[in-house]
């Protein structure tokens, strides 16, 4: 739960990021408030004999996996000794307290066969096929991810405890959700700090008035009220001001019947009624609860920094493709190629920053290496065409020594940092694609020129040009008068102009020849020309021995004739 309240006084400081924020970043994850937020998604019997609440854990991982997001799982120790009169009240809710139990509270070890302890088990075994490592808290999760964060072993903490500040923690990332391209609500000390003029102290004494896990905290405040006094008093002093002076700054609540002896003894120094289990207490008694709420945020059991559990989980673990597989098959009841599906693109992509990283830092060292002259292989084979996903610009490519794994989809920018030689090498084979593709032979294409007039007399002339051939004398036709069109024209091969001499004459009536040089007969051939009509041609059986069709035909011989009888 936290601090009472303690959210809506840090609304402000709310900030949404991008999941992309959290890339190449390390963060540790309070196991237990995920799994909380996880099963409270569907509380149904269905979804847990299912493990919902598991196979949304494994689709967080594998999303933070893909941005080469170092994660540590921190699970809850024993419950702590201030907090077990607050922990057997919520399991008991109306269960009165003995004396014994209110005045001398110890921990209390969890239960290990419970559902819940259950579910944080499996929990660590599929994040250990995943190469994350588990560290067993003391007592309090929230306050082990504090001290791992203020020590800088991590970059923040994912924890919906709102004490987790109390502690000592700088970056808390409340909220996680994968929906349209992920985002994260976090929260940073210095937004807090410097927005509100609150500190770790400031925070500590709301805990006190406000109550949480710690404290009931103090009848006739709110949340308004109690940092007003609080900022009033100043972060640097405020801690020793309330542990030497208690809570004699609050006047009683108004309307209060019930009064006992104990009571009676803070009339002289107007000391507020404070709930507690077993009744008000005088001041000496309730400045010993607060020294004990300040001593549990201040110095937490947890395990130190240079301790061999630190270090060990910061090392670097590896994935481990069998035992997941057997993990998703038992539990989600997935094949192995099914689970190979989910996270190897994933699995590739990270791979793939961390040879970002290394090739920007050598570049930050003044090291500039080619992509064959760096000493761990690129993974990426090669791009094999440019993609869209959820808008953003990417690549789909291949992929090399990735067992199980051909091609995936990663966004085009990390490609752009980890191998921008792959890009170039993609768009020099498209570019010579391009070029084979326009140079390829194929079936020519006849292309009309528009018609052009020509001098008073307005004889227009038609080219008809074969684009592939430009050795070839365009055909000219000074035989159309103005205006005058032709869709099919009796004209002839150049095969059919022939020397006189030629055993053989072939003639096609629907090619047109082309231009003959100019010759001292060519006046002669140019009044011949303007002579003939225009014969339409047509496919029809009908047509080709109609009267008009044959006579056409009878003067076209004729002039053939003429023109080889006068060269």
């Amino acid at each position: 739960m936290g601090v009472k309240n303690l959210w809506d006084i840090l609304e402000s400081c709310k900030k949404t990021l991008p999941l992309h924020h959290l890339q190449n970043k390390r963060v540790c994850i309070d196991l237990s408030c995920w799994i909380v937020q996880l099963a409270n998604v569907n509380k149904s019997h269905c979804a847990m004999k299912e493990k919902l609440y598991l196979r949304g854990l494994f689709h967080r991982l594998r999303a933070l996996i893909a941005l080469n997001c170092s994660l540590i799982f921190v699970t809850d120790g024993a419950i702590p000794a201030i907090k077990s009169s607050t922990y057997r009240r919520r399991l008991n809710p109306g269960n009165v307290l003995t004396q014994d139990e209110a005045i001398k509270p110890s921990s209390i070890r969890r239960n290990a066969g419970s559902e819940f302890s259950r579910m944080i088990k499996e929990a660590k075994v599929l994040g250990n096929a995943l190469g994350i490592p588990c560290l067993d808290g003391i007592e309090e999760g929230e306050a082990q991810c504090a001290l791992l964060n203020s020590e800088s072993f991590c970059d923040g903490c994912f924890t919906s405890d709102s004490d987790a500040f109390l502690f000592g923690a700088r970056t808390v990332y409340r909220d996680i959700c994968l929906g349209d391209g992920g985002y994260l609500v976090c929260y940073e000390m210095d937004d807090i700090e410097r927005k509100l003029g609150l500190g770790r102290n400031s925070l500590i004494t709301l805990a006190v008035i406000l109550g949480g896990d710690y404290s009931e905290g103090v009848y006739g405040l709110g949340r308004e009220s109690a940092c007003q006094i609080v900022k009033s008093i100043g972060d640097s002093a405020v801690l020793q001001w309330i542990a030497s002076e208690g809570f004699s700054f609050v006047k009683k609540k108004k309307g209060s019947k019930r009064r006992t002896e104990d009571d009676k003894c803070n009339d002289r120094e107007n000391a507020a009624e404070y709930k507690n289990p077993n009744g008000s207490k005088c001041p000496s008694q309730m400045k010993s609860q607060v020294l004990q709420v300040l001593d549990a945020y201040l110095r937490p059991k947890c395990h130190s920094a240079d301790s061999d559990a630190v270090q060990r989980i910061l090392a670097l673990y590896p994935y481990s493709s069998s035992q997941l597989q057997q993990i998703c098959t038992e539990i989600f009841g997935w094949p192995p190629e099914k689970t190979d599906e989910y996270i190897l693109p994933k699995i590739a992509e990270r791979e793939l920053r961390r040879f970002a990283n290394l090739r920007s830092t050598a570049s930050q060292l003044g090291v500039q290496l080619l992509l064959d002259e760096m000493p761990i292989k690129c993974p990426l084979s090669r791009i094999i065409k440019p993609r869209k996903a959820q808008g953003v610009d990417c690549f789909e490519v291949s992929w090399e020594e990735m067992d199980g794994l051909e091609t995936s989809i990663l966004p085009a920018d990390l490609v752009q940092r980890a191998c921008p030689e792959r890009i170039l090498e993609f768009q020099e084979r498209r570019a010579q694609g391009k070029k084979r593709n326009t140079n390829r032979s194929g079936p020519r294409k006849l292309e009309k020129t528009p018609l052009v007039s020509e001098d008073d007399e307005s004889i227009t002339q038609i080219q008809l040009v074969d684009p592939g051939m430009q050795s070839r004398d365009m055909w000219n036709s000074n035989s159309i008068k103005k205006g005058g069109f032709t869709s099919r024209s009796a004209i002839c091969q150049e095969s059919d102009i022939l020397p006189a001499s030629s055993k053989e004459e072939v003639i096609d009536l629907t090619s047109p020849p082309p231009l003959r040089h100019a010759s001292g007969n060519s006046k002669h051939r140019e009044d011949n020309i303007q002579r003939i009509d225009v014969i339409e041609l047509s496919d029809s059986e009908n047509d080709m021995f109609s009267p008009e069709h044959i006579r056409r035909a009878r003067e076209l011989r004729m002039f053939i004739a003429g023109i080889k009888g006068n060269t």
